[in-house]
């Protein structure tokens, strides 16, 4: 009886040397993958996505994104407008009236993610329907 039990994909790349250069090592504590994952759940929240949506034709109003984001608590907007202040995507400016009225703003940073934003959020439209049928055969396969 033969098996076809032989090694295969045997090409593998080469090991890192041990003389290369920094910029050719890998960080050994994967602290740039950290990085990029905080900085995308940040970006990639669905509320955060919306935030930058609605800022992307200009400053607004606490209560003014409140309306315009359906579904989203109060809580959960002030969570998300901190963070994406804190990450350098959204100025909050306070003006001196009264009551004070405090608008929020893409900064030039949290403009640069407009386009990836709405490509992402054109690409999800686009396939919903192609996305809800795999979730129905995979959930039809996977019940029980």
């Amino acid at each position: 009886m033969d098996t076809l039990l032989k090694p295969a994909h045997t090409d593998l790349p080469a090991s890192p040397r041990l003389d290369a250069g920094p910029d050719q090592r890998p960080d050994p504590n994967h602290a740039d993958c950290r990085g990029v994952a905080s900085v995308l759940s940040r970006v990639g929240d669905k509320w955060s996505v919306f935030v930058i949506m609605m800022l992307s034709d200009g400053p607004k109003r606490f209560n003014e994104l409140k309306r315009m984001i359906n579904g989203i608590s109060q809580r959960m907007l002030t969570l998300t407008l901190r963070g994406l202040e804190r990450d350098g995507l959204v100025t909050r400016t306070i003006f001196p009236t009264i009551p004070p009225r405090v608008d929020y703003e893409l900064t030039d940073l949290g403009r640069g993610l407009q386009q990836p934003v709405k490509a992402l959020g054109e690409w999800a439209i686009e396939h919903l329907s192609q996305i809800e049928a795999a979730r129905t055969r995979f959930d039809a396969r996977n019940e029980g």
